[in-house]
């Protein structure tokens, strides 16, 4: 007489779930009793904001808006693209956290415990993508707080603004997972994922892409952070958002797809 299966595939399931939420506690205390990495990618795009907003915010208005100075439309322009600059800071962390889990021998431990294997790269991408959301908050208050605001943005754009966020933040949060498997030291991590803060300076956060040399728009355009920065000032501030809705969510599938099974492939193998 056959055994069920689904009890025990329940079961497993239910294991599975919880190893994964005692990571993510884990990684959650590891942030909290270590913050200083945190504060520090968090004040690039803070200080970013408050340096493009009170010494060119005047000048940049009068460029974008056609009009006299007013840094309130600058104000308007720029957070959209600082959000996701947020995210990509935040998420180096997470590239230097599992690079030092790799290199101090806790996963060796792990291994050797009745846990799930996938437990401890969950574990970070839930923890990484919540404190990206937390930073993505803290950052837009001080942008309120500065003047920023939503131009007749309904509900249900706003959730989509929401939703484009945390998608954004899992995208990133997988490659700097991969980032982090791949590199020798906590050091090297942080610089190989140098160019998550990179991108969004080389896009169109500070500028629109009409503006830039004919030879330097292929790289803002053909990248992942302007499609998604257009489409959140498009949902944000009534902006046409033209054919930058489904790219930006094909970079971040595309993206989530690709750093998963690096992610996978690499854990996997250092298993072996």
């Amino acid at each position: 007489m056959s055994t069920p299966l689904a009890p025990a595939r329940a079961n497993r399931f239910s294991l599975a779930v919880r190893d994964c939420s005692t990571m993510l506690r884990r990684n959650l205390l590891h942030a909290r009793r270590y913050p200083s990495m945190t504060l520090n990618l968090l004040l690039t795009p803070i200080m970013l904001l408050l340096l493009f907003v009170y010494i060119f915010g005047d000048t940049m208005s009068a460029g974008i808006g056609g009009g006299g100075p007013d840094r309130s439309a600058y104000i308007a322009y720029v957070v959209p693209g600082l959000l996701l600059m947020t995210i990509g800071s935040t998420v180096v962390g997470t590239a230097v956290s599992v690079s030092n889990d790799m290199t101090e021998g806790i996963i060796a431990r792990f291994r050797t415990m009745a846990i799930h294997r996938g437990s401890v790269i969950v574990g970070h991408v839930v923890g990484s993508v919540l404190q990206s959301v937390v930073s993505v908050v803290l950052v837009g208050g001080v942008a309120v707080a500065i003047g920023f605001r939503s131009t007749d943005a309904t509900v249900l754009e706003w959730l989509a603004a929401f939703g484009l966020l945390v998608l954004f933040a899992t995208a990133l949060t997988w490659i700097a997972v991969g980032m982090g498997l791949v590199s020798p030291n906590a050091e090297a991590a942080g610089n190989n994922a140098m160019p998550l803060i990179l991108l969004p300076l080389l896009s169109s956060t500070f500028v629109p892409i009409d503006a830039m040399p004919g030879w330097f728009r292929p790289v803002a355009e053909y990248q992942p952070f302007t499609p998604a920065i257009e489409t959140l000032r498009g949902l944000l501030l009534g902006t046409p958002i033209g054919h930058n809705g489904w790219l930006a969510v094909a970079w971040c599938v595309g993206l989530a797809v690709l750093g998963y099974f690096w992610s996978a492939a690499k854990f996997d193998r250092d298993a072996e």
